[in-house]
Order: C-alpha cells, then sequence, then structure tokens
C-alpha cells in the first residue's frame, strides 16, 4: 500500500482551513482522513485540525486493544462511527465554551483500508472517490444543499457545479452535540486507488479531469501533486486538500 497527500491554501484564501492525515496502523490496515473546517480563520483550522486528531486518535485506539477484531466489517464500521461521535463532541464542546470558536464546525471523510475492503465514512461534502479499472466513481454523497437539489431533480449535476449556493452544507462535525455519518464499504483490488478530497478540489476538477490525470500518474505523489498544480492553474478560490492510498 502507497500513501500520499497534500495540501495548499489555494489562490484566494489567507488561511489553510483543511486538515488531513495517512497513516498506517498495522502491516495490512491504513486510514486516510480530510477534514475541511468552518467559522473563521482561527475557528475553522482549529474545529478541522482537532477533528482529525480525535478521530485518528480513537481509530488507532481501537486497533491497538486486546478486544480488537479487524477482520470483523461491522467491528470496523462501529469504530468509525464511535470515532465520529467523539470527534463531533470533542468540537463541540470547544465551540461551546470558547467564544472565540462559537459556530465552529467541519467536514470529515475518512477511510480505513483493509485488504480488499475499505469502510468509508463521511459528513459534509468532503469527498472519496475510487479509481480502478480506467474509471472512476464518487462513493460518499455530499451532504450539501445542491446535493437535495439534484436528488428532488430539481437542477442537474452540471448546474450544481455552479450554483451560487453549492458551498451550504446540511452536515458537519461540532455543530450539534449529535451527527449523523454515512457508512461505506467499497471492495477493492491490487490496483485500485481510494482518493479522498476538500471541496477546494472538487469544486474545480470534474471527474473526468481526475480520472485522466490519475491515468497520466502512476504514484501517488506525482498524482496528488498534480492534482494540485491543476487546480492552482485554475484558479483555487478554497483550500485544496488530496489524500491518495494506492493499493
Amino acid at each position: 500500500m502507497n500513501l500520499f497527500g497534500v495540501t495548499d491554501v489555494g489562490r484566494h484564501r489567507k488561511d489553510n482551513q483543511d486538515s488531513y492525515v495517512f497513516r498506517e496502523l498495522n502491516e495490512h490496515a491504513a486510514l486516510l482522513v480530510v477534514c475541511d473546517g468552518m467559522g473563521g480563520a482561527q475557528a475553522g483550522n482549529v474545529a478541522s485540525s482537532t477533528a482529525v486528531e480525535e478521530f485518528t486518535a480513537a481509530v488507532e485506539e481501537q486497533f491497538a486493544s486486546e478486544d480488537a477484531l479487524e477482520d470483523d466489517p461491522v467491528w470496523r464500521e462501529d469504530v468509525l462511527a464511535c470515532a465520529c461521535d467523539r470527534a463531533n463532541q470533542r468540537v463541540y464542546e470547544m465551540a461551546k465554551t470558547n467564544a472565540e470558536y462559537h459556530g465552529m464546525g467541519t467536514t470529515l471523510v475518512a477511510a480505513l483500508i483493509m485488504p480488499g475492503e475499505a469502510c468509508v465514512v463521511n459528513v459534509g461534502d468532503s469527498r472519496c472517490y475510487l479509481i480502478e479499472n480506467e474509471m472512476i466513481r464518487q462513493v460518499t454523497v455530499d451532504h450539501s444543499l445542491v446535493q437535495l437539489l439534484v436528488d428532488r431533480g430539481e437542477i442537474t449535476a452540471e448546474e450544481a457545479r455552479v450554483h451560487p449556493r453549492k458551498n451550504l452544507i446540511t452536515r458537519a462535525l461540532g455543530v450539534d452535540s449529535m451527527v449523523a455519518c454515512d457508512l461505506l464499504r467499497v471492495e477493492t483490488g491490487p490496483g485500485s486507488r481510494l482518493l479522498l478530497c476538500s471541496d477546494g478540489l472538487s469544486n474545480v476538477l470534474t471527474d473526468q479531469v481526475l480520472l485522466r490525470t490519475a491515468m497520466d500518474e502512476a504514484e501517488p505523489e506525482g498524482l496528488c501533486r498534480s492534482l494540485l498544480r491543476m487546480t492552482l492553474e485554475q484558479g483555487a478560490p478554497d483550500n485544496v486538500t488530496v489524500v491518495l492510498a494506492q493499493l
């Protein structure tokens, strides 16, 4: 398994409110996490970095415990759901008790990768893509206003990309004491790639561009850096983060 990640403040922001981590948990398990904070420069950064730290620590603790059931997919889903709850509670408490952080929150998308399968969790509009067999598939579904409009048939996916309210999300960590997360299982095989990103990437580059670039770049570092460079060349109005696992 080959892992890489990169982030950039973008062309128009003063602060980077994205946070990420990629980490091998043991010889056959890895964890990828991307969070995109909101609530002002300092608060957004605090929300995303806190969520990444709490979420990652929760997963690592479970994998290190004597009761770990790594081979059980239900156990793995429970681990991610509990880690999401822990990250949400921590960000929520900080926002509630510190006036500087009032109203902050963050998206979260994470992938727990095991041989043959990845378990993915998401809250908000940061995304996970599966790239394999010269095809790309968005694994997660955005928790956003425009996605609701698309689901209702009121606008098309193409119209959603340029909708003036495309940045409004309907779920985020830290906004309420409890949050619902989506959990998905993804079958993987040799050569599969899992790509996680903030909307600073997906709002600029289309799925077709992501796939075409993936076909041209064999190595994770090369692909991540190419996608970042292309986003910056097209104006990068937001922070940009991309993390990749090549299996």
